[in-house]
């Protein structure tokens, strides 16, 4: 293993949802549905595209002061339980991440578990385990309406 790769940041963040792992794995990999919560505050979704099979690919664009896109590849989609996608962005330095979505039936409930790993540094791990805690505060409130 390199040293650069030792060195690569790994960012995880769970929260219990109110629905079910198929509620909470559909609304991750449905477009419209993504569309509404994905990005809650000022900015917003101008379009997303999700070619939902292995080796699909995904592109979020995001509107707000300025335009840029998150894209990657999904690697493994297994309903209602894992979702592994690379993610590039402008936050990752243009390099690619791995980020793994785990979906845990706890009662009624979901406990959902994001881990982005591969980030460069602190401070992109910094800005992305803030933006995962919006992000899927965000998809809890649109779950319990």
């Amino acid at each position: 293993m390199s040293a650069q790769a030792q060195t690569r940041e790994i960012v995880r963040v769970t929260k219990l949802l109110p629905a079910s792992p198929e509620q909470v794995f559909d609304a991750w990999t449905d477009p419209d549905s993504l569309a509404k919560w994905f990005l809650p505050g000022p900015v917003k979704i101008g379009a997303v595209e999700l070619d939902l099979r292995v080796g699909g690919r995904y592109r979020i664009v995001i509107v707000g002061e300025a335009e840029h896109e998150l894209w990657g590849e999904y690697l493994e989609i297994e309903r209602p339980k894992r979702l592994v996608f690379t993610w590039f962005s402008a936050n990752t330095g243009g390099g690619e991440t791995l980020v793994t979505i785990e979906f845990e039936a706890r009662g009624e409930r979901t406990e959902l578990t994001l881990t982005h790993e591969q980030l460069p540094n602190r401070q992109a791990a910094a800005q992305h385990e803030s933006g995962w805690t919006n992000i899927l505060d965000a998809l809890g409130n649109h779950l319990a309406l």
